[in-house]
Order: C-alpha cells, then sequence, then structure tokens
C-alpha cells in the first residue's frame, strides 16, 4: 500500500515553503522532497511551479 498522507489539502506554511526551496536548490528529487515535507509528489510539484523552482529529474 502507497504512503498516505494525513494532510490532505492544507496550505503551505512559510517554513515549509523555504525548505522546498532550500531542498530544490539542493538539487534533490521530488520523491526525496516530499517525503522530507511528508506533502504528496503532486503537491510539492505544484508548489515548485508555482514559485517558479526547477525540482531536479533523478535519473
Amino acid at each position: 500500500m502507497a504512503e498516505t498522507f494525513a494532510r490532505h489539502r492544507q496550505p503551505w506554511k512559510q517554513d515549509e515553503v523555504q525548505k522546498l526551496h532550500t531542498l530544490a536548490k539542493k538539487g534533490m528529487g521530488l520523491k526525496a522532497i516530499a517525503k522530507a515535507l511528508t506533502r504528496t509528489e503532486e503537491s510539492v510539484k505544484d508548489k515548485a511551479k508555482e514559485d517558479g523552482l526547477n525540482i531536479a529529474k533523478l535519473r
């Protein structure tokens, strides 16, 4: 069973946004960032796009 997140549709807090920016700049992948923030990959991807961040595509 996939991991479930109890934080469905929670607004982003300022410290989470800062952490997202930091992790994205370090070159972490989407999956790792989502796990670190305890958010879904889709949520992280949407927020990154909204903030104009590029998330590394790990191969």
